[in-house]
């Protein structure tokens, strides 16, 4: 039993970086008061690129780094859309997903069956690789894993600890405040949806390189939606979102590790989809927006002459 338990939280960190990595991403954005529902797309567009990039290259920090910019630009047309333009964000975050689905499953048809000649691997920390039971289970992983792991304190810092945090979240709360205040809203929603993209890109690269080394078309299977759950689930928190993004990758691999003992497939993959929801139902109503913390302006598009 323990055995099956340490090899399910070992399983559980790999599953969740990639949501840990598209999380903080929404974070940022949404905490500038711009929803993006395109980071399916965004996933994806990084997953192809990294792979892409990198089978090309046999370079794999190449590769990631290609999967950033695919995902800040893929961004960049959703911050446009958005913020200038002051288009619907549902239905530019819908459309950024469909766009980056056809890209994608365009693109990598080249790549589909293909195998990968490098990849990351592992880093050994000295004495803490070694330990007994937490070597495994915690210092063995590649520096994708450390790095989401080092971003959430950082970005928590970020945050709440210096002036540029403190000037993201209030253009969140209130941009016709912070605007008279001399801030460019503007500026900041476009970096913040940028970052948000960019941190999507790698945990789209995570998919193709590390956590399953091959390009197959759709390959997300829904992170991008598990990842919009998952930022209202952390209450727009980084530390939270670390530890909801390592829980639904434990749910996520639970559908595989509960097959041998006779309980439905199908069901066992229902299982993030599930929670998803149900946090997504949740918090539904504007009042309950109200009480868990959410941003105040968003999804409110700003214009100047309207303050």
């Amino acid at each position: 039993m323990l055995e099956f338990i340490l090899s399910a939280l070992r399983a559980a960190i790999p599953a969740g970086t990639p949501l840990l990595y598209g999380t903080l991403g929404e974070v940022v954005a949404e905490r500038s008061g711009v929803l993006n529902l395109g980071v399916e797309g965004m996933m994806l567009m990084g997953a192809v690129t990294a792979f892409g990039v990198t089978h090309a290259t046999g370079n794999v920090g190449l590769g990631i780094l290609a999967a950033m910019l695919v995902g800040g630009l893929f961004a960049l047309v959703h911050a446009f859309a958005t913020i200038t333009l002051r288009v619907n964000q549902v239905v530019s975050g819908l459309a950024l997903t469909m766009l980056g689905v056809g890209i994608s499953g365009l693109v990598g048809k080249r790549y589909v069956g293909v195998a990968l000649a490098v990849r990351p691997e592992p880093l050994r920390l000295p004495i803490l690789s070694d330990l007994p039971i937490l070597g495994p289970l915690l210092f063995q992983f590649d520096a994708l894993v450390y790095g989401a792991i080092v971003l959430v304190p950082l970005l928590w810092f970020v945050l709440y600890k210096t002036r540029w945090g403190i000037t993201l979240r209030s253009v969140g709360e209130s941009p016709a405040t912070a605007d008279a205040l001399g801030i460019n809203v503007f500026l900041v929603r476009y970096v913040a949806v940028c970052l948000g993209g960019m941190l999507a890109g790698i945990g789209g690269a995570y998919l193709s390189l590390v956590y399953a080394p091959a390009w197959t078309e759709g390959m997300t299977a829904g992170a991008g939606w598990i990842v919009i759950g998952l930022t209202i689930f952390a209450l727009w928190d980084p530390v939270r979102a670390l530890l909801g993004a390592y829980l639904f990758g434990g749910v996520r691999v639970l559908q595989y590790r509960l097959q041998p003992l006779g309980i439905s497939p199908p069901l066992l993959n229902m299982l993030p989809y599930i929670l998803t929801i149900l946090v997504l139902l949740f918090s539904a109503g504007e009042v309950m927006r109200k009480r868990i913390g959410a941003p105040a302006a968003l999804m409110q598009p700003y214009a100047r002459e309207e303050r």
